[in-house]
């Protein structure tokens, strides 16, 4: 999540405060990411600094700095809002990575690993639909986000199904293939003699 670009979204509707844009971002974000006062002045410092906020300057006691998106602020928001994201390569899922290192660990059923995980996400799938059933109704933001986080985990959820059944077929296919390499070669039955069938005599 770019902190950096959600800081320039809340500027682009005026100027502000820091805490005032913590606060505004747990608000618009269904307070589920929650942002650390430090870490808002930290960027907001780098943003300052690239020349896409400006502040008021301010710096007697007690006086909060105020921050103002700029020019350049502002095309840097909508350059970002309109680029994709960089999905062309898989992203390091430790659960993905969880499941091939248990392939190849002695003593460890993978299967079992799948049904931990798989467990534990059907839970955490039921209390965001809790949540969603208590308050998303009345919070858009937060609605949004639940939905979001529950196409997330089906989909694990399903990989891990497919994950599943297509080491169960692997498994199936090593087991045909040992049973078929163990069994003794098959020799055909002698035929009857030429003689005996036909009754002739040479």
């Amino acid at each position: 999540m770019s902190v950096r670009h959600a800081l320039l979204a809340l500027l682009s509707e005026g100027p502000k405060y820091g805490l005032q844009l913590r606060e505004e971002f747990e608000a618009r974000t269904g307070e589920v990411w929650p942002l650390n006062v430090g870490q808002v002045y930290t960027t907001l410092q780098r943003l300052e600094r690239d020349g896409l906020v400006e502040s008021d300057g301010s710096t007697d006691e007690g006086q909060q700095k105020g921050f103002r998106i700029t020019a350049d602020g502002a095309q840097e928001l909508s350059a970002w809002l309109r680029t994709p994201p960089d999905l062309s390569s898989p992203p390091r899922d430790e659960l993905v990575m969880k499941v091939l290192v248990a392939l190849r660990v002695p003593g460890v059923d993978v299967h079992e690993v799948i049904q931990v995980h798989r467990r534990y996400l059907v839970e955490l799938m039921q209390q965001w639909t809790r949540l969603k059933e208590d308050e998303a109704e009345f919070d858009l933001s937060l609605a949004l986000v639940v939905d979001a986080e529950l196409f997330r985990l089906d989909s694990v959820i399903r990989w891990l199904d497919a994950a599943e059944g297509r080491l169960k077929r692997a498994a199936a296919d090593r087991a045909t293939e040992s049973t078929t390499a163990a069994a003794p070669p098959l020799v055909p039955a002698p035929l009857p003699s030429l003689r005996r069938r036909t009754g002739v005599r040479r």
